[in-house]
């Protein structure tokens, strides 16, 4: 069901998950300055203040993902210009990273450029079989952006990671499957709907501890003692949540818990 149509991000709703749309099929998606604005404040609203949801996916319009920053609009800008444009792109970024609720990425045709910066920024990959990514930056001159110099040497591993954005080297979906970039394969024109099934699975998580689970592995799991740290810290405060006293109950009731995130 369609719930908010924009010129440029369409947000639709399955249940309790929620679909972010890439539109602009006749550019591959190619994302431009105020459609960067319109996923920044979409995803914001979605995390922050949308009780209806407990998971997000984040699909393209048509037949591709997206293939990044629309060019046309690069030689336009003074540094300053550039700076406060990359700011909101690393807000978006956050938002995905550091927001309470799972996201899941459907990529058909290619995520390149800050395209793939997005879908590595999600929690979970699902991807057609004839996907294509590439961090295309360096073609044009540029050092990858949109966070995705911090998030895929996680994803992926630092040797790998250093060898795809220096390169700029296209891979297939299958070797995205091999390295961890890719979470799970299907086949063309089946992403999205996998996408949906593997968010409606975690949106049946508790969401209190998920909302933990994604701060704990975003924040503190570069550090030994801040992922101790962050188990010390949370762990009490969900042993006294409401969700975790009615897993223990249904489990004792040997009955499926109905988690309420409280």
């Amino acid at each position: 069901m369609t719930e908010h149509t924009d010129e440029r991000i369409q947000v639709s709703r399955e249940g309790e998950v929620a679909i972010v749309t890439i539109n602009n099929p006749l550019r591959r998606n190619a994302m431009g300055r105020q459609m960067r604005l319109a996923l920044r404040n979409t995803l914001q609203q979605l995390m922050a203040a949308d009780p209806e949801s407990r998971a997000i996916v984040l699909t393209g319009a048509g037949s591709h993902f997206s293939a990044g920053a629309d060019i046309s609009e690069m030689t336009k800008r003074t540094v300053l210009q550039s700076r406060e444009i990359l700011a909101e792109s690393c807000e978006v970024v956050r938002n995905m990273l550091g927001g309470p609720k799972p996201v899941v990425c459907a990529v058909e045709g290619v995520a390149f450029g800050a395209g793939l910066s997005l879908a590595v920024a999600t929690d979970y990959l699902v991807a057609a079989a004839d996907a294509r990514f590439c961090a295309a930056f360096m073609r044009i001159g540029l050092i990858p952006d949109t966070g995705i110099l911090w998030t895929l040497p996680k994803k992926i591993g630092p040797a790998k990671a250093r060898e795809l954005l220096s390169l700029a080297r296209e891979i297939d979906a299958t070797e995205a499957l091999r390295i961890g970039l890719a979470n799970r394969l299907v086949e063309p024109g089946q992403a999205l709907p996998a996408a949906i099934a593997y968010a409606r699975e975690l949106a049946q998580q508790p969401p209190l501890a998920m909302a933990l689970i994604k701060s704990a592995l975003t924040f503190a799991a570069d550090d030994m003692d801040a992922s101790l740290r962050a188990e010390i810290d949370y762990q009490p405060l969900l042993r006294q949540s409401k969700d975790h006293l009615e897993a223990a109950h249904a489990f004792l009731e040997k009955r499926t818990p109905v988690f309420t995130g409280q």
